[in-house]
């Protein structure tokens, strides 16, 4: 999370909304463990990550409709490893993600 401060600070001054998400748990193999943290802002600004890259374009999609509904929600990703293979990612593995609006 600290390595999210800066920008949380500058969107927070900015009056922006900005979803977080986090990683809960993992299956397998993942590139981040349990606890890495990526914020979100309205604007689709990203700080944080939470899979390395693997995910994350999809996390953003996930994050902006938390925003736009304002519905916390528990969200997985995960490939196996001959799937992640295919696709050029170096693990397989699941991982299990709350995105939540901040609360200023």
């Amino acid at each position: 999370m600290k390595e999210l401060l800066d920008d949380l600070d500058r969107w927070r001054s900015a009056g922006m909304a900005v979803a977080v998400a986090r990683v809960v748990d993992l299956e397998g193999s993942a590139p981040r463990a349990a606890g890495a943290a990526m914020a979100v802002s309205e604007h689709g600004e990203v700080s944080g990550s939470v899979s390395g890259g693997c995910v994350e374009g999809a996390v953003v999609v996930e994050a902006l409709d938390v925003l736009a509904k304002g519905e916390r929600r528990l969200v997985t990703f995960g490939y196996s490893d001959d799937e992640a293979f295919e696709v050029g990612l170096t693990c397989g593995g699941t991982i299990h993600l709350f995105i939540e609006p901040l609360d200023w």
